[in-house]
């Protein structure tokens, strides 16, 4: 905040209500309440210390914990940036991969950073797995077209290979940047598509999603487990965390137990989904629209409408319509979502969320309509990082702001903090959210978790309970480990 010289209405999520009075909140209830009050209180005293600091309000700041949305760290995300973290052997943002050597010579093995100073990872690692190939594609082919010399050297039609990249660079040293950076992701978008066809993730990730928005139940479950017993003892696990979370009452008396033992899973990971289950917070009953099968636009399926209606009556979430997605697999969106965009209108709800300041005030002040954008006290145009990049091919590195305009001016930062770990669904959404919303979203948590991650963590507590190191120290800063 110091940095951005910004003085928030500092927001948190509530402590549950509970009709026994003699029931108290548990000090993991407590945490986003507590990290609040600390946030305010070194607030205030940065506003009557530093010169120039803004004394009023001008921005909102919310915090979180993990508890709102148990099914985003473990679901399968299919965003490229996603996908490398979950299915590669990606530590931090480093990849090692293997090049064809020259001719006669073993392959080279080469270490690279996947960050945003390449521009093709930054156009890229928002999109959807299938649109990332495609651009991919689209990019090589595109390059081979307009340069005679490649045409030359490729000397032939149909798709290139990473060996004939290789080959290119060696012979056109003048594009060796250009095209290294291409190879670099069509050897990682190749592997990601092996991985994906020899796990049989599409299968996978569309149940997934079906038990998430209604579309699927115990049945569908069990017929999972019982025909596709070849199925990774992870992805098995991951599939019934997701059923726990949305449905934790399918999970009572011996339920649980039962599907653990048709998916042969041992009793450590029967604690990681008790632990999970530690989190205990209800979603909201919604209807949603009818899913899909894998394919690159959602097909309906043709099941009878009472057979929908029942099994969507008590669904995880509603189903969202994006404008311009039409890839399979991208219905799921992380709750924390449609939460920034209640705070954006001033609807949070008061029996869940609670603020600082004065609360009514608060409410009066981010609400605004359409026609009339809040604006910074600091005038700002998009933020760098927003702007759309072009990579270089000529392509613009971000599909979802090509037909916004540089010039638009931001309304007020939103600031979000998650104590417990941030996933990259949620990256995506604040990223997608700037757009949409012309206000900047920064996102920030005590820790960036991969699924694997934490999954691990549940061996060996509860969730939230862990969740009390965020906290144990409010005089050091809250740090924004990631700007979506």
């Amino acid at each position: 905040m110091v940095f951005f010289q910004e003085f928030p209405n500092v927001w948190y999520l509530a402590a549950k209500s509970y009709s026994n009075t003699s029931t108290m909140p548990s000090p993991c209830d407590l945490l986003p309440n507590k990290l609040a009050v600390g946030v305010w209180n070194r607030l205030c005293k940065y506003r009557s210390t530093i010169p120039n600091f803004p004394q009023s309000e001008t921005c909102e700041f919310l915090i979180v914990d993990r508890s709102i949305d148990q099914i985003s760290p473990v679901i399968h995300e299919w965003t490229y940036d996603a996908m490398c973290h979950d299915l590669l052997n990606v530590e931090g943002n480093k990849y090692v991969y293997e090049i064809p050597g020259k001719e006669g010579e073993p392959p080279e093995k080469k270490e690279v950073l996947l960050e945003d100073h390449d521009l093709v990872w930054a156009e890229l690692r928002h999109a959807h797995i299938a649109d990332a190939s495609e651009r991919l594609y689209d990019k090589i082919t595109n390059f081979v077209s307009k340069n005679k010399a490649a045409q030359i050297q490729h000397g032939r039609d149909g798709e290139l290979s990473t060996k004939d990249i290789q080959k290119l660079v060696h012979a056109l040293p003048q594009y060796s940047e250009q095209l290294d950076k291409i190879s670099l992701h069509v050897e990682i978008a190749g592997e990601l598509n092996k991985i994906i066809r020899d796990m049989g993730l599409r299968d996978i990730g569309q149940l997934e999603q079906d038990i998430v928005f209604g579309d699927a139940d115990s049945k569908e479950i069990i017929n999972f487990l019982s025909t596709k017993q070849e199925t990774d003892s992870l992805n098995k696990l991951r599939i019934l965390m997701i059923y726990a979370a949305a449905y934790p009452e399918k999970f009572e008396g011996d339920k649980g137990a039962k599907l653990m033992q048709l998916a042969r899973l041992s009793d450590d990971d029967m604690k990681a989904v008790n632990n999970l289950k530690c989190l205990g917070r209800c979603f909201e009953n919604t209807k949603k629209t009818s899913g899909g099968v894998f394919s690159l636009k959602f097909n309906v399926n043709k099941v009878s409408l009472d057979k929908v209606n029942y099994k969507k009556k008590n669904a995880a979430r509603k189903e969202r319509t994006v404008e311009g997605e039409t890839w399979a697999l991208s219905r799921f969106y992380p709750m924390i979502e449609e939460v920034i965009e209640k705070l954006s209108k001033g609807e949070l709800p008061e029996n869940e969320y609670s603020c600082i300041n004065d609360s009514k005030t608060s409410q009066q002040k981010t609400w605004r309509t359409e026609s009339q954008p809040v604006h910074s006290m600091r005038s700002r145009r998009t933020a760098t990082w927003a702007k759309p990049r072009t990579s270089d091919d000529g392509y613009s590195s971000d599909s979802l702001l090509r037909r916004a305009s540089s010039d638009f001016r931001m309304g007020q930062r939103i600031f979000v903090f998650i104590i417990g770990g941030s996933t990259r669904s949620e990256f995506r959404a604040v990223h997608n959210l700037t757009s949409k919303l012309k206000r900047e979203v920064i996102l920030g948590s005590s820790s960036i978790d991969d699924p694997s991650q934490f999954i691990m963590i549940g061996y060996g507590q509860p969730f939230k309970c862990a969740q009390i190191n965020a906290t144990n120290n409010l005089d050091r800063e809250i740090h924004f480990v990631y700007y979506a």
